[in-house]
């Protein structure tokens, strides 16, 4: 018999974190590193923009 998904825990509100990964060359060496922040949906392309 199929279970069926209790209708209180469909918010609609989804999920309002991001994991962002941003490729960051190293000025000394030149080399490219990975730099992981969780970041809210709002500030994603802020976070992309700056420097």
């Amino acid at each position: 018999m199929a279970k069926k998904v209790v209708a209180t825990l469909k918010t609609g509100t989804g999920k309002s974190l991001t994991k962002c990964i941003k490729m960051v060359k190293s000025p000394k060496t030149g080399a490219y590193t990975f730099k992981t922040e969780i970041v809210p949906n709002e500030q994603i392309q802020e976070y992309f923009n700056k420097k």
